[in-house]
């Protein structure tokens, strides 16, 4: 199988998408020992470290510094969940549940903003890892602006409102191509009732592109 970087939309996201893939290999999830700093230099300012604990509050262990300056603080140690809406907190954990028990990748739609300040469109990827042989240990994640406002690393954001989500599903994932590959199939799932302001919370789930 091949899975579409049409499905994803930022360049950082495709790349550490595929970097997570290739070690992974025919594995269900890499190591977190795999993951080479040196290897993604260019993608770092945009991903994070994720640690999973038993209340599912995520600690953070590493984070980029485009991430920390969205928030104008150092992020380490500090619970991914946290930097959430509250009532968006069971989404979150509803993608982080089905990203480790699967295990399968997803990309959510997520925007940012100070109070009275444009919204920033951004894009999450959450990508599981091992640790020490464990599952459920460990994600590996990235988070990329869409554009680059005036406000960034000067004022900083409210907590974050999830927009999306699409979760990506295959029975192997083999390879990504860093260009876009033909589209996916899509299946469009009925719109949840939980609406934020009138504005639905879209849910799509990829059931994959071609064979390889």
């Amino acid at each position: 199988m091949v899975v579409s970087g049409a499905e994803m939309k930022q360049a950082v996201t495709r790349k550490l998408f595929s970097y997570w893939n290739n070690l992974r290999a025919e594995r269900t999830a890499p190591e977190r020992a795999d993951i080479d700093p040196a290897a993604i230099r260019a993608l770092l300012r945009d991903t994070f470290i994720l640690e999973v604990d038993p209340d599912r509050m995520l600690p953070v262990r590493v984070a980029g510094a485009r991430i920390a300056s969205l928030f104008m603080r150092e992020l380490k140690g500090e619970p991914f969940s946290g930097l959430y809406r509250a009532e968006d907190r069971d989404w979150l954990g509803g993608i982080v549940e089905s990203v480790l028990d699967e295990p399968t990748p997803a990309v959510a739609g997520v925007s940012a903003a100070p109070t009275g300040r444009e919204p920033l469109e951004m894009e999450l990827l959450l990508l599981p890892l091992r640790h020490g042989g464990k599952t459920h240990s460990r994600i590996l994640g990235s988070l990329v602006p869409a554009t680059f406002p005036s406000w960034m690393g000067l004022i900083p954001s409210q907590p974050l409102r999830l927009t999306s989500l699409r979760i990506i599903r295959h029975e192997i994932l083999r390879e990504m191509a860093i260009e876009p590959a033909p589209t996916p199939q899509v299946a469009v799932l009925p719109t949840p009732s939980i609406q934020d302001n009138g504005r639905p919370f879209t849910l799509r789930v990829v059931e994959g592109g071609r064979s390889a």
